[in-house]
């Protein structure tokens, strides 16, 4: 088998991130893999980026780019906080990326999803894409794993979802899109953010849900030709 391993070669950077509001907060929700084309370079990394106590933010594409825009945001909010004496609102952190991401397009290649909770708007899912578009959205999805999620995301999202309702719609297109796109993987990251707080949770790799032809976790060979078929998948 020949394999390029031109490490000059553009590489392919994958990820499955998501926002979705809910009745009385927002849900963000990651995978963990952090691809260099075909090499994994990070299996647990953190994909959901604190801004402030209110707002984080979803970063997909470039991991440096992704990270340098938060640093700055970050940095930004904080001197805004000082001079008003009081959080930054949701949208105030979305037009600070939309900012940096619009005047710099021609470099950065990173597509960010913004979610959080202010006390004059609520819960609010803000997406800007490449090119430093910003787009207001009950529900957002970003990076190559959320090709295999519109279609998904159609049928199952609704308004007026609880809080469980909202975690559980965003682990279950997380997990699908795991099972589809080999750049995305690991484990799941989620986080709410409602008027009591931020509430971070984890569900690991082998205890999400399995999908159509998605086999069980093996230690062998042999227990991958012995095991039957998995169940198909019930939306």
């Amino acid at each position: 088998m020949d394999l390029d391993m031109n490490v000059n070669a553009p590489h392919s950077m994958g990820t499955t991130i998501i926002g979705v509001t809910y009745n009385g907060g927002v849900v963000l929700g990651a995978d963990s893999r952090t691809s260099t084309g075909m090499y994994v370079a990070n299996r647990a990394s953190d994909k959901i980026t604190q801004l402030t106590d209110n707002v984080y933010v979803c970063r997909s594409g470039s991991a440096a780019d992704s990270q340098i825009v938060s640093d700055y945001v970050r940095y930004f909010l904080h001197q805004h906080t000082i001079q008003l004496g009081q959080p930054a609102t949701v949208k105030v952190a979305a037009n600070l990326i939309r900012l940096l991401s619009y005047n710099n397009k021609n470099m950065l290649q990173t597509g960010l999803i913004v979610g959080g909770w202010d006390k004059y708007e609520g819960g609010k899912i803000y997406g800007i894409p490449l090119g430093g578009t910003l787009i207001e959205q009950p529900f957002a999805i970003g990076g190559s794993g959320s090709s295999y999620l519109y279609g998904f995301f159609d049928q199952a999202w609704k308004e007026g979802m609880t809080k469980e309702e909202a975690e559980q719609l965003v682990v279950k297109a997380v997990s699908l899109a795991i099972a589809r796109d080999g750049a995305s993987g690991g484990v799941v990251r989620t986080v709410v953010i409602n008027s009591d707080g931020v509430t971070r949770n984890f569900y690991p790799g082998d205890k999400l849900q399995l999908w159509h032809d998605e086999l069980e976790p093996q230690h062998s060979l042999l227990d991958i030709l012995n095991a039957p078929s998995p169940e198909p998948m019930n939306i």
